[in-house]
């Protein structure tokens, strides 16, 4: 997930902002991880705002979840329970300590390698946000799998952020794009799925 940094902006890089819910305004620190970028505040935003009656009682899944900043505002807005799934094991410390500081019990944090993970035994979650790394062919397998493996509820909602250069890639036939935005580098698409 490339981001070019500035000088000026290291400080600002390294920590991320819970812009909404129970912990408005806190600030957690990221992993210090190359090419690990947390979703700008400005999509974050106009996210939760698209899901902002689907939230609330949901449960989650943030997949390459990398900073966990969309897990963890879903959380601070009252969601039920979030899953993130990261192989990298400073992304995942970094998780913990965030999960730990907001001292919640409703963050589960898997270190798996997420194509991998999806050939589990599924669980249906409601909500899944996929911000896989930048130009490796992550998003249709991963779409594929979430559907074919009886990941998600009748009626849930996929958000699927990505490089802007490439186009989205087919999906699901009972996926529908709901809405969608660009800011920068990234893409991003809001999916309804109908069963």
């Amino acid at each position: 997930m490339p981001g070019k940094k500035s000088k000026s902006s290291d400080k600002q890089q390294n920590r991320v902002r819970i812009i909404g819910g129970e912990w408005r305004g806190r600030k957690l620190d990221i992993a210090n991880v190359p090419a690990l970028r947390p979703t700008p505040d400005r999509i974050r935003e106009t996210l939760f705002n698209w899901l902002q009656m689907q939230i609330p009682g949901s449960v989650c899944l943030d997949l390459f979840a990398g900073t966990g900043a969309l897990g963890l505002e879903a959380l601070s807005r009252g969601a039920k329970q979030v899953v993130f799934v990261d192989e990298n094991p400073d992304v995942i410390q970094n998780l913990k300590n965030s999960v730990s500081i907001l001292k919640t019990a409703a963050a589960t944090i898997i270190k798996k390698d997420v194509t991998s993970w999806l050939n589990d035994k599924p669980d249906a979650f409601d909500i899944v946000f996929m911000d896989p790394p930048y130009r490796q062919g992550l998003v249709e397998p991963v779409c594929r799998k979430l559907e074919a493996g009886d990941w998600l509820s009748a009626k849930a909602w996929v958000f699927i952020e990505m490089e802007t250069e490439t186009a989205l890639p087919a999906l699901p036939d009972n996926w529908e794009i709901y809405r969608e935005t660009k800011a920068g580098q990234a893409s991003c698409y809001l999916i309804k799925r109908e069963k």
